[in-house]
């Protein structure tokens, strides 16, 4: 009994080695392909290889082996070489004729498949979607140890894979990102994109026998383009996605395995929910950073409003108490608490942070917030100005685009407004702009 639970839980640990190998070869050549924009060449030759790989099969070889490997690479590059001639001498544009010539060469691959299931040793449910399972079956011996030959495929091809992009990288770097400059310094961009388009066709063979045809995709672009949001440095980005890879490969077989699914079908569903999370906690352009980035201008523009609208009130006080500000509704301190919780919130959290005093039931700027509020006011005030002079608007059609520009103006950008509208010290309604001296530093809330 033991011997049989010994036995049963290595061939779990060859399929899932197997998978997780596969799984790292195709993030590592996929990485490439996402951030060159050749996704679809991508998907194009996994799909394109079948018709070479029933042709070696046909001649003799066997699945993994040299002539399958040498015939997946003949038509990954027939592919590339149709594409280009559709493009070049058919006059289709460059998706539409690698959408031709990879639903053509792989339909023929099915056919032959099909038309010659007597004679090979190939099932067309198997090209389409692997037989992970049933990879640790089908062994060779090394040094007394029985390996899956898939998994000594698959070892080979990324080691194969991860040597060339070694020696290659700062070449494939330069191709990635600026070609121009890369043909100018004497680097055959055509030469480096043939030669990607191979490791391509590799990985894709060395991925058919675990996870099919159709599934190799998912190996291919989706953990590149998770990586992509996660991080932006391509040599991080290719560490990144193969960690992605191999963990959605172990995770999606043991919960394939948990739920007696498709072991191919759940690695997908997996790393499709690496992708989700990705794209919600990535740092700079996740879902949940751009909330925080709104959630943030949101309550820094609430929180300058209120020191600005109090430093109104303070200036109208001073002038004519019985006159509102004409730039801004008048805000007295009664009618800046009667207008929500949040408001309410933004007053406590200014008084928090030393920037208004409560005084005598009302609220008083200190310091820092008279400050604050003058560089608000002084942006605000300028950007009228600016519009006075520039634009042909009525003076009460002026308030509303300053209203919104006066969040994001920064010191430099204010001098050289004032200096444009000929450093006048007042806005189109009369009202003294304060200069840059009494507004120290920027607004932080």
């Amino acid at each position: 009994m033991a011997l049989l639970v010994s036995e049963w839980g290595a061939m779990h640990a060859w399929a899932i080695a197997t998978a997780a190998v596969v799984s790292a070869g195709c993030a590592l050549v996929g990485t490439l392909l996402v951030v060159r924009r050749m996704s679809l060449v991508g998907d194009a030759i996994s799909h394109a290889v079948l018709p070479g790989i029933v042709l070696a099969v046909l001649a003799g070889g066997r699945p993994g082996g040299v002539l399958v490997l040498v015939g997946a690479v003949a038509a990954g590059l027939l592919t590339v070489w149709l594409t280009q001639f559709l493009s070049t001498q058919g006059g289709l544009s460059e998706d539409a004729g690698t959408g031709v010539v990879f639903t053509t060469l792989f339909a023929l691959g099915v056919v032959i498949v099909t038309a010659a299931a007597s004679r090979i040793d190939l099932d067309p449910t198997c090209v389409l979607y692997g037989v992970l399972e049933l990879v640790p079956f089908d062994t060779v011996e090394i040094a007394s140890v029985n390996v899956p030959r898939a998994m000594l495929t698959a070892t080979v091809v990324f080691l194969l894979l991860a040597s060339a992009a070694w020696l290659t990288w700062k070449t494939q770097v330069l191709t990635a990102f600026d070609p121009d400059a890369a043909r100018a310094v004497g680097v055959p961009v055509g030469f480096v994109t043939t030669g990607l388009m191979a490791a391509t066709a590799l990985a894709t063979v060395a991925s058919f026998e675990a996870v099919g045809a159709i599934l190799v995709v998912a190996m291919l672009v989706v953990p590149a383009s998770a990586a992509e949001l996660l991080v932006h440095r391509l040599h991080h980005m290719a560490f990144v996605a193969i960690a992605l890879a191999v963990a959605g490969a172990v995770i999606g077989y043991m919960a394939a395995w948990y739920f007696n699914t498709s072991a191919a079908g759940m690695m997908a569903v997996v790393l499709g929910l690496e992708y989700l999370v990705a794209a919600v906690v990535a740092p700079d352009d996740g879902i949940l950073s751009r909330v925080v980035r709104r959630l943030g201008l949101a309550w820094r523009v609430l929180c300058e409003d209120r020191l600005a609208a109090m430093w109104r009130a303070e200036e109208a006080a001073a002038i004519q108490p019985a006159t509102a500000s004409t730039d801004a509704p008048a805000s007295t301190t009664s009618q800046v608490r009667s207008r929500g919780f949040s408001q309410q919130l933004a007053l406590r959290w200014l008084a928090f942070s030393g920037r208004i005093a409560a005084v005598n039931g009302g609220w008083k700027l200190l310091v820092q917030g008279r400050e604050e509020a003058g560089v608000i006011v002084r942006s605000h005030r300028l950007w009228e100005a600016w519009l006075g002079r520039h634009a042909d608007l009525p003076l009460d059609h002026l308030h509303p685009p300053a209203e919104w520009v006066e969040h994001h103006l920064g010191a430099s950008v204010r001098n050289r407004i004032e200096a444009d509208v000929g450093r006048q010290v007042s806005d189109p309604h009369g009202r003294t702009i304060p200069p840059e001296s009494e507004v120290k530093g920027e607004v932080e809330a």
